[in-house]
């Protein structure tokens, strides 16, 4: 019998199926392959890097299950969130969408335009708004579950100078979360946030850094975060060892939201460690 206990991986007539948006590179490729190696079908999106996307579907293959790709440009809404039903129609279904393609600026408050506004909440709110919906009528027709993980920041719940848009949106997927959460429920479907801090990937210029080595004072692990760091939680939240787990925002930061005023991981010495 199938569980429905909201994210089994235990089910009747075959694999788990993941939508991972944005899983070219970085934490969704990241996630990817660690679901693949949990056992799920993946399906692959991309926006500008058609040959990462590849290469993630080959990682995929390469743990034992299969891939799907499919391009995705969350700025052509609401047709871009067609995408999750045809991956879904390719794989069979979809028991776990992973929210995760993003983008942001750097730009001060007063020089934002009205088109870098609107295409940042486009790609980190309402993309994920729509992709979500299309998933969670899925999983309901299914009938046996689901999760659903919305990749915040830790710009969920602090705000960062030059990052209005950014925080705006990633503070409304926070509640977007808690929401969907609430509603969904019923439906056996979970739906949580991880909220990571500072991740070596391409988006903060340091893909395949060496994250040991990247010397950060003002986080209390002294470090930033590898992609699989963020890929090994949304995967526990996608899994059956989070099944009353629900609405929540797991925080992947080396301890830098626990610094509160003291944050940052600009700082460039261990002076805030000491009275």
């Amino acid at each position: 019998m199938a569980t429905q206990s909201g994210g089994s991986s235990t089910r009747s007539g075959g694999s788990r199926a993941a939508v991972i948006t944005g899983s070219d590179s970085g934490i969704g490729r990241a996630t990817a392959v660690r679901l693949a190696q949990d056992g799920l079908d993946i399906g692959v999106t991309w926006h500008t890097d058609r040959d990462g996307a590849e290469e993630t579907a080959t990682l995929v293959r390469e743990a034992g299950r299969r891939a799907a790709v499919r391009h995705l440009d969350l700025t052509r809404l609401p047709e871009a969130a067609d995408v999750v039903d045809e991956l879904a129609d390719e794989l069979g279904r979809v028991d776990v969408l992973v929210n995760n393609a993003g983008t942001g600026t750097r730009t001060p408050f007063l020089d934002l335009d009205h088109r870098t506004v609107r295409d940042v909440l486009d790609i980190d709110l309402l993309g994920p708004f729509l992709c979500s919906q299309r998933a969670a009528r899925r999983m309901i027709a299914q009938g046996d579950g689901g999760t659903v993980v919305n990749v915040t920041s830790v710009h969920e719940h602090q705000p960062r100078v030059g990052a209005a848009p950014y925080c705006a949106a990633k503070g409304g997927l926070g509640l977007l979360t808690q929401v969907m959460a609430l509603e969904l429920a019923e439906h056996g479907i979970r739906v949580n946030a991880v909220a990571p801090g500072e991740i070596a990937t391409p988006m903060t210029g340091q893909e395949d850094e060496d994250v040991r080595t990247a010397p950060r004072p003002g986080i209390p692990l002294r470090r930033p975060g590898d992609a699989r760091e963020v890929a090994s939680v949304i995967a526990f939240l996608a899994g059956d060892d989070s099944t009353y787990v629900n609405g929540a925002s797991w925080a992947v930061d080396g301890g830098m939201l626990r610094m509160g005023p003291q944050a940052g991981s600009h700082l460039r010495d261990d002076s805030w460690r000491r009275v």
